[in-house]
């Protein structure tokens, strides 16, 4: 029987994978340029690590969660999401100390794991973006995130998108909300689905969420968290969106908004893509918020945090149709063709000299006829060809061509270390 990957991952093949790398270095070189660092958490955490932030009545510790007991008897879980295994390490390595500056800034790029049906832009395993931020409760900070993510979305070239926000208030607001809630959804709970019956019981937030056909007849009337915001979150709100007006980031007050996650407490935003050409309704493609208590759960100091996450899968679909030239294979800069006694080792010389100066260079090493050569560089999408003969290496002379144009050029050796100026010389 042929081996075969496991259903819901896929391979990302080299013609492919430059441009995941593209996509992720305009994401680190982003957020770097906003003073965030880069942390990089376990792939596997505790079972407990994911079931106490995520919520045991959410859909990926109930249904979605890989987990197992390893060979010591440990339950083990795979990450399901960033946040929590961040959250995790802020409080294991004191990341909360006097000595580190705060907001304590960070961006991740980390593989995850759901057991869900596989679909377009989302596998089993899949590969996460994000940001986190530690310590201020100012709603600038809740502003500087969500700005993050609208201007990411700019720079990569995502079109269509739109910004839906919610609040989820202070802790007495949705006391107040989940009370209205039992009392709407219990008369009605025989007409429920199994998850939701479940749910009413734990945390009826939770049935918002659902999707099961059963559920949504009731959900257009079940009361509102809007009706229930007291001044102080209303003023909050507030002053976020006043912020994001005067900011020109534009957005949709959506009072269905709900988070698939337990740990949620405040401002709650989706970017959504409307793209029929991808998907028939408005699809999520970067969600996050605030979570004020999750370090506390962690056991750490009480410390006020908000953050986002990007589906990189859902990213790179919506990119190969709305910005298909980041997401091309760019080629090499120089393939070296060569024929003729004692031009192979100057091949390997001179590819080796391009790439200390920072550009790509290939050469055949299998050393097949010119004319195959040439053929492997137009095959990699070479934008030069630099021919060496016997002639030219006894004349110490370079034969460099731009394909896109056949325009030829002529350099000696002694000036290949000043490729850069070289090149500039094809524009006169």
């Amino acid at each position: 029987m042929r081996v075969q990957k496991p259903k819901g991952t896929v391979d990302i093949l080299p013609d492919v994978s430059g441009s995941w790398e593209k996509v992720e270095q305009i994401a680190r070189n982003f957020f770097k340029r906003a003073n965030y660092g880069e942390i990089r958490t376990p792939t596997f955490e505790n079972y407990e690590v994911f079931s106490r932030s995520s919520g045991e009545t959410s859909d990926v510790v109930e249904k979605e969660m890989y987990d197992f007991n390893d060979k010591g008897g440990r339950h083990i879980a795979l990450r399901p999401e960033g946040t929590a295994g961040v959250v995790r390490a802020y409080v294991e390595d004191k990341l909360y100390g006097p000595e580190v500056v705060k907001p304590f800034n960070v961006y991740y790029l980390a593989t995850t794991f759901r057991y869900e049906r596989p679909q377009a832009g989302r596998q089993r395993e899949f590969h996460q973006i994000g940001v986190e931020s530690f310590g201020s409760s100012n709603p600038l900070a809740d502003v500087e995130t969500i700005m993050l993510g609208h201007d990411l979305l700019a720079e990569l070239g995502v079109k269509q998108y739109e910004l839906h926000i919610n609040t989820l208030g202070n802790a007495q607001v949705r006391k107040d909300y989940h009370d209205a809630l039992v009392n709407y959804f219990t008369p009605l709970r025989d007409k429920l689905s199994d998850d939701s019956k479940r749910r009413l019981e734990k945390n009826p937030l939770r049935i918002l969420d659902s999707k099961a056909p059963e559920d949504k007849e009731f959900l257009p009337n079940a009361p509102k968290i809007v009706d229930y915001l007291d001044e102080d979150s209303k003023a909050n709100f507030e002053a976020i969106t006043d912020k994001l007006d005067r900011l020109g980031i534009k957005y949709v007050i959506d009072n269905d908004l709900v988070r698939g996650l337990d740990y949620y407490t405040g401002i709650i935003f989706e970017f959504m893509v409307d793209d029929k050409s991808l998907w028939e309704s408005p699809t999520t493609i970067l969600g996050g918020g605030r979570y004020n208590h999750l370090v506390e759960e962690f056991d750490g100091p009480e410390t006020p945090a908000v953050g986002f996450g990007i589906g990189e899968e859902r990213l790179m679909l919506v990119l190969q149709k709305q910005n298909p030239e980041l997401v091309a294979n760019e080629g090499i800069d120089f393939f070296i063709t060569n024929i003729g006694e004692g031009t192979a080792f100057k091949a390997v010389e001179i590819a080796r000299d391009l790439r200390k100066q920072g550009f790509s260079a290939q050469y055949d090493v299998d050393q097949k006829k010119l004319k195959a050569q040439f053929k492997k560089a137009d095959r990699v999408k070479a934008k030069y060809v630099i021919t060496l003969g016997e002639k030219e290496v006894e004349q110490g002379i370079l034969n460099i061509k731009r394909l896109a144009d056949g325009k030829v050029k002529e350099a000696k050796f002694d000036d290949l270390g000043k490729m850069e100026e070289i090149i500039k010389d094809f524009e006169d």
